[in-house]
């Protein structure tokens, strides 16, 4: 009697998988993997967070049930790279806070290489608080003006043309009742850190004089996310995200 195995290959009952037949697929499997990553990244980049599981697929050059079989719904697929690039931002925040003296230039090479690496694009709406009353976190100083979820979905890559608009609706959702569910909690252990660290950063510039003092974490982690373009010409992208980053740094600056 012939059967399939889990890898598709088609063998006798009681004929074994060798290992030397198996790790080739496995390799496979990785390789689709950081592909599908790769892609989402791309994607979600351009598109926002409301692009389709298709848009992934075709962008990495596997088949849709691929990803589905990595990520069995979008919103996994979603936390996954969230998570990723807020892990990111942390840490390129840690690095310019021990590699930089003066607090002015730690947080400008932060905001720098962060708009460089694209990862603003990628933030997690509900690390940019918008939507949450000033009054929910006063220790945080994390104050943005007061904006509902049409807003928060402008603020999300692709927001504007309904991009992110439910994933943003989601997101702020989970900031008001963060324990809702078990992976909301793991999204806030993640953005907390990154809040407490580019709070760090913000704190040092601002008691040396040379941030404003109405400028909070939210502000900066805002600047990241509007300092990204996506535009077809990788030069044109990048003359562009440094030119609104200059005039975003000079509005951050105390006069």
């Amino acid at each position: 009697m012939q059967i399939q195995d889990s890898y598709g290959q088609v063998r006798t009952a009681q004929q074994p998988v060798t290992g030397a037949r198996s790790a080739p697929l496995r390799v496979d499997a990785q390789r689709n993997l950081e592909h599908v990553l790769r892609a989402a990244r791309e994607v979600f980049g351009e598109l926002g967070y409301g692009a389709p599981m298709e848009d992934v697929a075709r962008r990495a050059r596997v088949g849709v049930g691929t990803v589905y079989r990595r990520f069995p719904s979008k919103d996994v697929l979603v936390r996954r790279i969230a998570e990723e690039e807020t892990a990111r931002l942390t840490e390129q925040a840690r690095t310019a806070l021990g590699q930089e003296d003066e607090p002015w230039s730690a947080l400008s090479r932060f905001l720098r290489t962060s708009v460089a690496s694209g990862a603003g694009r990628l933030l997690p709406p509900q690390v940019l608080r918008v939507g949450v009353d000033d009054t929910a976190q006063p220790e945080a100083g994390i104050r943005v003006p007061q904006q509902r979820a049409s807003a928060l979905a402008g603020a999300v890559p692709g927001g504007g043309a309904g991009g992110g608009a439910d994933y943003a609706q989601q997101a702020e959702q989970r900031v008001v009742a963060p324990r809702a569910m078990p992976a909301a909690e793991q999204d806030d252990a993640g953005a907390s850190e990154l809040l407490e660290v580019v709070g760090r950063l913000v704190e040092r510039a601002r008691e040396a004089g040379e941030l404003r003092t109405d400028v909070t974490v939210a502000d900066v982690l805002l600047v990241i996310a509007t300092a990204a373009p996506a535009l077809p010409d990788a030069a044109q992208q990048a003359a562009a995200s440094a030119r609104l980053l200059d005039i975003l740094l000079e509005g951050l600056r105390s006069r």
